[in-house]
């Protein structure tokens, strides 16, 4: 008989085998080929070709890089604001931070500064224990635990392995605590060995919080009914988000004061915890002093650990269940539900079920057999037929029986915003926000953009174990969810637009730029709402057995990256950036949203994928590698980076259209994808011609009127601009014809028509689809060219749809630029 293991190597197998676990998780995205089968052997189901492993990585990185930043900024800021002997000097909303940090760097810690940085790591502390309690299901049963004691281990080391695993499985805290402990090693001097000691410091500061998360989680499992635990585990996630917002405000050099009168206010008695002593280590001033940090860090916390293990193996002293895993309903409650409820409806388990919160009848479903819709004239019969839809009203039905849901979805974006704006110091009262129009633009499209991640984004989550039923319903699931997505959209347009009426109401006076920052909002918010439903899409993982992994968090993270974009349109205040960054945002937005309707057919399919066609995020994709190359060769080229010629801009064009090109036709002919723009396959040359010179010289008229307005415009800077652009050299005229009537039609109608039209046409009407490309290709280009680029761009992609090849719109392209650079140039 096989003796059982020892303490230390039972307490490194459950190490392992949690690591083991979610090496396992991880490898599902950033594995590659998969080995060929053993002969005889049976082949396992290839998994989905997802390409999540580059998306995740650059998530990381990003989220990596800002936690570092915000840390460097916290130490600056600190020093800043607290210590009297500060010489720092503000540049407009800024600090001097290359000053800030010589002098950091050169100094030892103020009182008052390791106090301020000792609330800042307790807060971090916070942080790293309540966001994960309360990211899990307390409410479902810990069923490795209940594994784990039916091994032949005694107590104790089983504890101390838990504690083990759950210290090395904590990204919210490794995120929390390393870059900040980290930052101050590298100011305290250990520079290139800051990483190995803050890493150490992270590692003991984590085993307390696993430490402590394991004495609440196990005490509240074996102490409250499952309807409590719920509660509380809510009640963990949103009390997290305080503690992180408070020290995240630390990093603004324009925060709140009344944060930093609490740093000024932090007693010295937290110095000797544990987030105290890592500081006294990390910072201490002589190695002396260091090395009685560390020893009095390690001694801390080895007592805590031995106490709290102590305490756990108390509190599991009669065992690791305290109830059934089927909750037993009250009677009365149950005769109330048989009652109220339909006879239809028992086949819908509660919101919170672990069948999954969204399991829904089958009287809501989408076939739309239920009522007929009320009828009506005007907007108010067209506003009662849009709600009258069975899945709006199955939604709305959703969110009124589920008040957790309705709390998380349309209660907790408002205190999440507003968190952020009191703790940053970005809004002191009320009344400021009728003085600040773009600070009330920004907080409202923040919350518009916050229920639509609680809200949108779930929408195929939701639905949990039951999520097959949508598709056997007579309707196509991607209308169903773009209904969705009109719902959500509307409701989180509520925020805003009570903020702005609070705002005028406020104001000193209405002026024009109140409504353009209300008009940019108000298209934002449905934009991003048809975002979040789609990256729901790609987030939704119904294979998963647990709750909590069925939406993949790094397009969680991806959305709240790309709607902090969509908030410099509300900040610049230059039209043509704005008008720039809203276009982008939609055609963004119809992309995905078409990656998202190839997918659904097959995203029950643990196997099959949908095939490789052309689609409009190639075009996009294109377009941005387009623009990155041309920098890269024009800096590559040019003698001064500072001073490029007109020779070396045609260069780097034609390589940059180039390798696009090549690398495009790669790659769709390794995927062999289907739709693929042609260029002269099966052209007609007389439709070719016929089209081409017909809309080319259609286009040209009109740019060539709007060419002559500009020059006779009566305001002068316009006009001279105009004038300046044509004043070259014969030899500069040379290049501008060679790129205007060469390498810009064959480099640009491959992109934006072959790729970017052509991909929406599958999913779009010709008109449509010719809009949003045009709309595109205009604001690549200069401010003052951008209305007739449209009109060329609609003429580009009418040429494309009657000739069927590249070559029709190409020649329209050619012709319009050789007709207008004539003119500028001989005229």
């Amino acid at each position: 008989m096989t003796a059982p293991p020892s303490s230390g190597r039972a307490m490194w197998l459950l190490a392992r085998l949690r690591l083991r676990r979610l090496l396992n998780q991880a490898a599902g995205a950033f594995a590659g080929k998969a080995k060929a089968a053993a002969p005889g052997a049976r082949k396992a189901t290839p998994t989905k070709r997802r390409g999540q492993w580059l998306l995740t990585a650059i998530v990381a990185l990003v989220m990596s890089f800002s936690f570092l930043q915000m840390a460097r900024t916290t130490v600056v800021t600190l020093h800043c604001k607290l210590d009297a002997a500060s010489a720092c000097q503000l540049r407009g909303a800024q600090f001097d931070m290359a000053a800030a940090e010589r002098a950091v760097t050169q100094a030892p810690l103020s009182p008052a500064m390791t106090r301020a940085l000792t609330m800042n790591l307790s807060l971090l502390f916070m942080v790293s224990i309540l966001l994960p309690l309360g990211s899990r299901e307390l409410a479902q049963p810990d069923w490795d635990l209940e594994w784990l004691v039916t091994l032949p281990l005694r107590r104790g080391p089983l504890l101390w392995g838990r504690v083990l695993e759950r210290s090395l499985t904590n990204p919210a805290g490794i995120l929390a605590l390393w870059p900040a402990l980290g930052m101050l090693a590298w100011f305290a001097g250990y520079r290139w060995s800051a990483p190995l000691l803050s890493l150490a410091a992270t590692a003991l500061l984590l085993s307390l919080a696993a430490l402590l998360r394991t004495i609440a989680d196990t005490g509240l499992r074996m102490a409250l009914p499952a309807a409590q635990l719920r509660n509380l585990q809510a009640l963990c996630g949103l009390a997290g988000l305080p503690f992180m917002y408070l020290a995240m405000s630390f990093s603004m050099p324009l925060a709140s004061g009344f944060t930093l009168d609490w740093a000024r206010a932090f007693p010295a008695w937290p110095g000797w915890t544990p987030p105290g002593l890592a500081l006294r280590a990390l910072a201490a001033p002589t190695p002396a002093l260091a090395a009685q940090g560390w020893a009095l860090l390690l001694a801390a916390t080895a007592a805590l650990l031995w106490a709290g293990v102590a305490l756990l193996r108390w509190q599991l002293r009669d065992g690791v269940v305290a109830a059934g895993s089927r909750e037993r309903a009250r009677p009365r409650a149950a005769a109330r539900a048989r009652v109220a409820v339909p006879a239809e409806a028992a086949t819908r388990p509660a919101a919170n079920s672990a069948a999954g919160s969204g399991a829904h009848t089958a009287a809501d479903s989408m076939a739309g057999r239920a009522a007929s819709p009320p009828r009506g004239g005007g907007l108010l019969g067209a506003l009662r037929r849009m709600l009258a839809s069975p899945v709006k009203r199955r939604e709305l039905r959703l969110l009124s029986r589920d008040t957790a849901f309705l709390t998380q979805s349309l209660l907790l974006p408002v205190a999440i915003v507003g968190s952020q704006l009191v703790f940053n110091g970005g809004l002191d009262s009320i009344p400021e926000l009728g003085k600040h129009p773009t600070l009330l633009a920004a907080m409202a499209f923040g919350i518009g953009a916050y229920v639509l991640m609680l809200s949108a984004f779930q929408t195929l989550n939701n639905e949990g174990q039951v999520l097959w039923l949508l598709y056997t319903f007579p309707r196509r699931i991607d209308s169903v969810l773009m209904e969705k997505a009109q719902l959500w959209g509307a409701l989180a347009l509520v925020y805003p637009l009570a903020l702005f009426g609070l705002g005028a109401w406020l104001a000193p006076t209405l002026d024009w730029q109140l409504l353009v920052l209300l008009a940019i909002v108000v298209a934002g918010v449905p934009i991003y709402s048809l975002i979040a439903v789609s990256l729901g899409v790609f987030a939704c993982d119904p294979q998963a057995t647990e709750m909590r992994h069925r939406v993949r968090p790094t397009y969680v993270y991806l959305y709240m990256l790309l709607t902090s974009f969509y908030l410099y349109a509300i900040y610049t205040e230059l039209w043509a950036q704005k008008l720039v960054v809203i276009v982008l945002s939609g055609a963004l937005a119809l992309a995905l949203w078409q990656k998202a309707r190839d997918e659904l057919p097959y995203l029950l399919d643990p196997a099959a994928a949908p095939p490789a066609r052309v689609a409009a995020a190639d075009g996009l994709i294109a377009a941005t590698l387009f623009f990155v190359l041309q920098g890269v060769a024009s800096y590559v080229l040019a003698d001064d980076i500072r001073h490029v010629d007109l020779a070396t801009l045609v260069q780097a064009f034609a390589i940059a259209g180039a390798a696009v090109y090549l690398l495009t036709r790669l790659v769709y002919w390794r995927a062999k994808t289907a739709g693929q723009p042609p260029l002269l396959r099966g052209a007609r040359p007389a439709a070719v011609l016929a089209w081409g010179v017909g809309l080319g010289l259609l286009a040209a008229v009109a740019g060539l009127g709007y060419l002559y307005w500009l020059l006779n415009d009566p305001l002068p800077a316009v006009a001279q601009t105009v004038r300046q652009m044509a004043q070259q050299t014969a030899q500069q005229r040379g290049w501008m014809l060679l790129l205007g009537v060469l390498a810009a039609p064959l480099c640009e109608e491959f992109i934006f028509r072959g790729l970017i039209f052509g991909g929406l046409r599958r999913s779009m009407a010709p008109l449509p689809a010719a809009l949003v490309s045009a709309a595109v290709f205009a604001i690549v280009h200069p401010p003052l060219s951008m209305l007739p680029v449209f009109l060329l761009g609609l003429c580009t992609a009418l040429a494309y749809q009657r000739a069927k090849v590249l070559l029709a719109p190409m020649l329209v392209h050619a012709i319009y630029n050789a007709l207008v650079l004539g003119y500028q140039f001989w005229r």
